[in-house]
């Protein structure tokens, strides 16, 4: 018998009977279940190995047989074509019920529902030996997550294909050509995770174009330097600003300070939030001292008293390319020109350079960048644990005093160590 809409109503259910099934004898394995209380459905029956699996295939109607558009505008095939295709997918070794299940189970595994295990995993589990990531890395994965592949939210992580991957870090691309290669490194890692979740089988972030990076040289000179500091509003970016010109640390370490961080006039970095997890002291100069004493103790959204110096809410200050671009617009309109293009860490490079101007030796300088390299790599850094505390706290005072008198646009009354 086959199964049109012409006979559908007439197949009536026996009356020894509560469920029985009717099959075509054109597709094998497909039929129609007739039960009891009057329901009609469509089945497809087929054997895996010695078991036999069964898929229903939705309510039987007369309309079942109809080819019709979806609310997508995807097409669905009439019940016969449904039918057949089953057929041939079983005869080419498929499990149709068993896909079927697993469609419905990652139904909900969409990019954006996975980032969010992602991440938490990272918070607790990435990074050196397994102990989480860094506060500042974490937020950059995050950024790159949430806000740079955000269009990928709504697709199934089991569908996101290289073309997607290649269009997000291609919108990066021509805004942020570096941070484009960061996005990429962030996507390839949360897919990476997801293969070893048993999510996906394989990456769509490999083959996708990785931007060509020039290594940064870019050093500011004493009237950049000036422009930039006395263009800088009082607000956090300001305060932020200027202690890294006065310290030489990373940006993350000074936007992420705690007040619990800061002893005396010492601001002691834990493990946790430097590069190379180790522990850094930074001895404050008079004015980095009178910046941060500037700061009032805030509160977050539930009244509770904040341990960050800088940003409002949980987290620490944020929004660096809006006050970057405040900051570069503010130096045009003042100047009527624009500075030629530099970034917050060129604050630590101009430090590095000016510092070892006024004689302040190389491995002084190292130790404050908390740099392992040079004369702390390999086996005299071993050997070597000195922390040079009263060298640091003189070298930073030097600075702060030649910045000082760079940004007043004075004569600096600072005598290089080389010459005294």
């Amino acid at each position: 018998m086959r199964l049109t809409a012409k006979n559908l109503q007439g197949l009536k259910l026996p009356a020894d009977k509560t469920d029985h099934l009717f099959w075509d004898d054109d597709i094998p394995g497909f039929g129609l279940r007739v039960r009891a209380g009057g329901s009609r459905s469509w089945v497809f029956q087929y054997a895996l190995g010695d078991k036999q699996r069964r898929l229903s295939l939705g309510a039987a109607t007369p309309e079942s047989f109809t080819k019709h558009k979806g609310p997508e505008g995807t097409i669905k095939l009439g019940i016969r074509e449904q039918a057949a295709q089953l057929h041939a997918k079983v005869k080419l070794g498929h499990d149709p019920a068993g896909e079927k299940q697993q469609a419905r189970k990652t139904s909900t595994d969409t990019f954006e529902e996975v980032a969010k295990r992602f991440l938490v995993f990272q918070k607790a589990h990435g990074g050196k030996d397994s102990k989480g990531l860094r506060q500042s890395s974490y937020i950059e994965l995050e950024r790159h997550l949430t806000k740079h592949a955000k269009a990928l939210d709504r697709l199934l992580l089991d569908k996101i294909q290289q073309r997607d991957i290649a269009s997000v870090i291609s919108a990066v691309r021509t805004v942020h050509p570096v941070t484009a290669n960061r996005v990429r490194t962030s996507l390839a890692s949360l897919f990476g995770w997801a293969i070893s979740e048993g999510l996906i089988t394989s990456n769509p972030v490999t083959g996708t174009k990785r931007t060509d990076e020039k290594s940064r040289d870019r050093v500011l000179d004493a009237s950049e330097l000036r422009l930039i500091w006395n263009a800088l509003e009082d607000n956090h970016f300001g305060a932020i600003m200027k202690l890294l010109a006065l310290t030489g640390q990373r940006e993350a370490e000074i936007a992420g300070m705690r007040w619990s961080e800061l002893k005396d006039d010492v601001l002691v970095l834990p493990p946790e939030r430097t590069k190379n997890h180790r522990e850094h002291m930074v001895p404050l100069s008079e004015p980095a001292q009178a910046i941060i004493a500037e700061q009032p103790r805030r509160f977050d959204r539930e009244g509770n008293l904040r341990e960050l110096v800088f940003g409002f809410g949980q987290g620490p200050f944020s929004g660096w390319g809006k006050a970057m671009e405040i900051l570069n617009k503010r130096i045009a309109e003042k100047t009527g020109h624009a500075l030629p293009h530099w970034t917050p860490h060129d604050l630590r490079r101009s430090f590095a350079t000016h510092a070892s101007g006024l004689g302040i030796q190389p491995h002084i300088i190292e130790v404050i960048l908390n740099h392992v390299s040079g004369f702390r790599a390999g086996v005299a850094g071993i050997y070597n644990r000195h922390a040079y505390d009263a060298e640091k706290r003189t070298a930073l005072a030097l600075w702060a005093d030649h910045l000082l008198a760079i940004v007043e646009n004075r004569e600096s009354n600072v005598t290089s160590l080389r010459r005294a």
